[in-house]
């Protein structure tokens, strides 16, 4: 049988017998994203293990609240519970970002902000002090979006920093969009240059689309203040930073970009592009042609255009995408977080989030209501993960002025999974950069690993895949400097943690 015969195999049988996906509230610390108009934005979410005991940590932004670390104390395959941590005393936060900064093994976060950014060092038992970078100094911006990834023979990564409007033009706040900042390593200490033109963006992702094997950054903007001129953008940053254009193949697509998901969605070797927007979602498709992408979101049931209830029929607000297998049965499902900027009369208000469940034939329905999360509270960031280690995809919905939602995916009948968190020693220990390479009974899985994308923060930690009814598996690692490991053989519903050691892996059970 052909790879492309597999696949077709797979789409007309895997998830046939799949219930469908259930989630079930927990009850959690209290914690709202809050603040005035500075705040309609961000609200981001940042999932990580942050005291290395194989349970996935939560930070939230709290806009003129203070941020909250919530360390995970739930038991195994039981009820979901968080304890709140202490941090360093702060305000004006719009998302986070974790990422090891410092090669140390231990995770820091990128904190956003309303006025100047700041690093916290992770120290440990989900502790965490101010740190800075090298000849950097943040100075008074308002983030709302942020990448980074390890550029070849960089022992720091480059840093991407997405700043919305200028708020010291007296023009503003129409037309007055902030430039973009690019810090890349020089020696000892960092370069910055602006990325101009900038157009608010409120997401930005380093990714190697093409798997060529450098990255370049795509960005999402705000076409409410933009307004002419402005697009979507895709910086080849390789040298000189620039623009992909007409020539390159990139078609400009001029959305209320709000926040960026990439991954190979329908298993077809390429990569697809999910886009949140005010109105319909654009689901891209790579033609793998130069960097030509074409939307496809009515074609594949993926526009989530208008809530499915709740009552209101105006447009949607789309902002965090998080893409995941919630029933294990191979196919890749997608959460989009919903909600009003705060009260635009042209969009709706009571606006539920999206649970778009993937089907054989590679398009898309809409479970929200029947799943239990179509909350009509006005969500920004969110992330599918497991909270619980039962090998289900759980659920955390930041809101702006009403208390984070935690839910428990309680779904029945669902096939089996694979957890796998790829570690290097020395320089960028997370392996961001890299992929993960899945063969199961029905052809393979791609997983990029990245920073960034998301509306205002993300997820760091295990990739989770769903492999239906494959028993054992196959999998290798691509390490961001091209080393390809060696094949090696996984059974299913279990946890995995792969350090390099050369073109082998050592795999631990965890």
């Amino acid at each position: 049988m052909t790879w492309t015969n597999a696949i077709a195999a797979f789409l007309l049988t895997c998830g046939a017998a799949v219930a469908g996906p259930t989630y079930e509230p927990q009850t959690v610390p209290n914690h709202a994203y809050t603040g005035g108009w500075e705040h309609y934005v961000g609200g981001g979410l940042a999932v990580f293990d942050c005291d290395d005991d194989g349970r996935l940590d939560l930070m939230a932004a709290g806009g003129t609240s203070p941020p909250t670390l919530w360390r995970n104390i739930s038991e195994d395959q039981g009820t979901i519970r968080f304890e709140v941590m202490p941090m360093p005393e702060l305000t004006a936060t719009t998302g986070a970002y974790p990422i090891d900064i410092d090669n140390d093994s231990v995770l820091d976060l990128v904190l956003m902000r309303v006025g100047p950014d700041m690093i916290l060092r992770g120290l440990g038992s989900c502790e965490f002090t101010p740190t800075s970078l090298p000849d950097i100094t943040f100075t008074n911006k308002w983030t709302t979006a942020f990448s980074a990834t390890w550029e070849a023979g960089n022992t720091r990564p480059t840093l991407a920093f997405g700043h919305y409007v200028d708020r010291t033009n007296a023009d503003g706040p129409f037309e007055a969009c902030d430039k973009n900042l690019l810090l890349r390593p020089d020696g000892d200490f960092y370069k910055s240059t602006p990325l101009t033109p900038g157009f608010c963006p409120l997401s930005m992702l380093f990714s190697d689309w093409d798997r060529d094997g450098t990255s370049d950054l795509r960005v999402s903007n705000d076409r409410h203040y933009y307004v002419r001129g402005g697009a979507e953008q895709l910086w080849d940053i390789t040298n000189t930073p620039r623009l992909y254009g007409e020539t390159d193949g990139w078609v400009n697509h001029e959305i209320w970009g709000m926040g960026i998901a990439s991954r190979d969605i329908d298993r077809n070797g390429l990569a697809d592009v999910f886009l949140s927007s005010m109105g319909d979602q654009r689901l891209q498709e790579w033609t793998g042609k130069g960097a030509e992408f074409k939307d496809v979101p009515f074609d594949r049931g993926a526009a989530a255009h208008k809530p499915y209830t709740g009552g209101d029929g105006r447009p949607s607000t789309g902002w965090h995408i998080s893409i995941g297998d919630v029933q294990n049965d191979g196919l890749d499902d997608v959460f989009i977080a919903k909600g009003n900027v705060q009260q635009m009369p042209g969009m709706a208000m009571d606006d539920p989030n999206n649970l778009l469940i993937q089907t054989s034939d590679a398009t898309f329905v809409e479970t929200g209501f029947e799943a239990g999360i179509a909350s009509l509270h006005r969500a920004r960031g969110a992330a599918l993960a497991d909270f619980n280690a039962d090998g289900l995809l759980d659920l955390a919905v930041v809101n702006r002025v009403a208390p984070l939602e935690v839910y428990r995916n309680t779904t029945a009948d669902t096939g089996n999974w694979l957890s796998i968190e790829p570690r290097q020693q020395g320089i960028n220990t997370r392996a961001i950069g890299g992929w993960i390479e899945l063969m199961d009974d029905y052809g393979l899985q791609l997983r990029e690993l990245t920073i960034g994308g998301g509306h205002a923060g993300g997820i760091l930690g295990p990739q989770h895949f769903g492999l239906d009814q494959a028993e054992t598996v196959s999998f290798r690692i691509i390490w961001p400097d091209g080393t390809h490991s060696e094949w090696a053989k996984a059974k299913q519903n279990q946890r995995l943690q792969v350090i390099r050691s050369g073109t082998t892996l050592d795999i631990f059970p965890y």
